[in-house]
């Protein structure tokens, strides 16, 4: 019997390809030292009034609702998004590519992923240290999802691998005012944060206070 021949699936990107967009898309919501000063309008941190696990259903309303697209010339080689503790990146695999034909490493601080016998799709370093031991991948529909564990929780991520652009501005500033109100949310169970509103620039998540608690 013929074995069917394992997809090419190979890019090659420059050192430094600064070319991300944001893009929007329907998410499944997934069940997933330095003291500074910050005012929250606790108006609208109301309490919650869910009939079934209230507080993870006010923390759903914090998780990421789009993606960041990373492009280049043309073509979409990978989206993400991040919560307080894990960053997910999310690629489209050739069709017909099954779990066991990927060759997918996690190190602290670098991610390689491609086909075996074949040169990696992708093979950066990453923005920022991960934990390997809680980090993972799997792979549904054609789309292979590789969860990083942040190992500086609520440190927001201006991009998954270092030179592939970065969140500025508006997008950046988002970031930041999410990621420090699931901290909120994570600390003050109970209450709804998902419509708090920042009197200036939001705080980093990561050091506001001490820094987030450990579980």
């Amino acid at each position: 019997a013929r074995t069917a021949a394992t997809p090419r699936w190979h890019l090659e990107l420059p050192r430094r390809a600064s070319l991300l967009r944001e893009r929007t898309r329907a998410l499944g919501r997934r069940g997933g030292s330095r003291k500074q000063s910050a005012e929250v309008t606790l108006s609208d941190a109301r309490k919650g009034e869910c009939e079934r696990d209230p507080d993870a259903a006010m923390g759903d309303q914090l998780a990421p609702t789009s993606r960041h697209a990373f492009e280049h010339q043309g073509r979409v080689v990978y989206e993400w998004d991040q919560t307080l503790e894990e960053v997910n990146v999310y690629v489209s695999v050739p069709p017909g590519v099954r779990a066991g034909a990927l060759d997918v490493s996690i190190k602290p601080s670098d991610v390689s992923i491609g086909i075996k016998g074949n040169p990696p799709y992708l093979a950066h370093d990453l923005s920022f240290p991960v934990k390997t031991e809680e980090s993972f991948w799997t792979l549904a529909s054609s789309e292979l999802h590789v969860q990083l564990q942040k190992r500086e929780r609520g440190k927001s991520w201006p991009c998954v691998f270092v030179g592939h652009g970065e969140l500025e501005g508006l997008a950046a500033q988002k970031e930041k005012q999410r990621l420090m109100k699931e901290r909120f949310q994570m600390e003050h169970p109970g209450f709804d944060f998902s419509g708090a509103e920042f009197n200036g620039e939001a705080p980093d998540a990561a050091t506001f206070m001490d820094g987030v608690p450990h579980k």
